[in-house]
């Protein structure tokens, strides 16, 4: 570090940056927001004026390599993130990317590799592993609550894309549209995908699944027109752990529900979790829970400590769960150590889980993890 403070530069200046990303930076006395960088200078200098901070750039290149940059965050396109991530990792840097790092899950290894190699920190964009709801959960599974567990359960489900002429993001319109594209499955699987591994405590040893695409033709906001988009806009699969307990996931933007619509429940031995991460009625996320002895589920109050500095359940879930996730890597990288959640490896491990099942779904089959290397 070359200050009291950690010098963080953000690589991005989209709707995620300024909602969740930067809000978040901001909120922690104990890191310093430095610069703002995007491809589109006039985005960078307004997002710059917008929230305060001193610098603005469209040169990522020399911002990446400046010795006084302590952490970049990746918060661009998708396509872009392997490329930037590892220019962080190779400048010495301790590198936040939003998810996937990678679409093919060996190219998020080699980035965790190189991080472990330089002894640096890494973590996705796994916002709702940091929900206050998400974290207690844990806590309780921790404390012997559950005991064994058995089933897990998860779902990702709003109808974001319900409405076809609402402008569809994060897809590749030139893309051959003869075979199904991922994208529910990558986009809003993986954060299900984390949270059960967390939860269960182990990987998959193989998987099933099956995609849809239910509404064929939408407008895509790269080209602001009606057009074929061969997608999964809902999936589901199933899957076998290697302690014995099993799991399903399943994940659509276009099943009637409000965003983000995530539920996350898990089954043992002493007791069950409900975990719901849905904005309902100005909540931000709910907690159930239910025992042998007292079968019907009842909600739980998330205690203070699992909230981050001023934060509140009527809080959007944006800033609310993004500031837990900036405040746990400050955590770790302060602390230094070998503690590192939902770091690149994790990352990997998702997204190793993702490729797997879309192989399932094109041949038809169970698929066994891990993929070959």
């Amino acid at each position: 570090m070359t200050s009291s403070k950690l010098r963080v530069a953000v690589l991005g200046a989209g709707a995620w940056a300024e909602h969740a990303h930067i809000p978040g930076w901001l909120r922690d006395p104990r890191c310093e927001l430095v610069a703002i960088c995007d491809v589109r200078a006039e985005l960078a200098r307004d997002f710059a004026q917008k929230f305060g901070v001193a610098e603005s750039t469209d040169d990522w290149q020399a911002l990446v390599g400046r010795p006084d940059i302590d952490v970049i965050d990746v918060v661009t396109p998708s396509a872009t993130h392997f490329e930037l991530s590892m220019a962080g990792l190779e400048a010495g840097k301790h590198v936040l990317c939003e998810k996937p790092v990678a679409y093919d899950f060996r190219q998020t290894l080699q980035a965790a590799a190189l991080a472990k190699q330089k002894g640096l920190k890494t973590k996705l964009g796994f916002t709702f592993r940091y929900s206050p709801g998400v974290l207690y959960a844990k806590s309780l599974i921790d404390e012997g609550f559950v005991g064994q567990p058995f089933i897990f359960n998860g779902y990702e489900q709003n109808s974001q894309w319900l409405d076809p002429q609402n402008p569809l993001r994060q897809v590749d319109h030139e893309a051959d549209q003869s075979t199904i594209q991922t994208s529910s499955l990558e986009g809003y699987g993986a954060p299900v995908i984390d949270i059960g591994h967390w939860w269960v405590g182990a990987d998959y040893t193989r998987v099933v699944g099956t995609m849809r695409n239910f509404i064929p033709e939408r407008v895509v906001r790269a080209t602001g027109k009606m057009m074929r988009m061969n997608i999964d806009d809902g999936d589901i699969f199933i899957g076998e752990y290697a302690n014995g307990a099993i799991g399903s996931i399943q994940t659509s933007f276009v099943t009637i529900g409000n965003y983000p619509g995530i539920e996350a429940r898990i089954y043992g031995e002493r007791g069950a979790i409900i975990c719901r991460l849905v904005e309902e009625f100005g909540v931000a996320e709910t907690v159930k829970i239910a025992t042998p002895d007292d079968v019907e589920f009842k909600q739980v109050e998330i205690p203070q400590q699992f909230y981050p500095a001023g934060g509140h359940p009527r809080e959007s879930w944006r800033s609310l769960f993004y500031a837990n996730l900036v405040k746990d890597f400050i955590d770790e990288i302060l602390a230094g150590g070998d503690r590192n959640q939902g770091n690149f490896a994790d990352g990997a491990w998702v997204q190793e889980t993702i490729n797997a099942v879309e192989r399932s779904f094109h041949e038809r089959r169970w698929v066994d993890l891990p993929l070959e290397r």
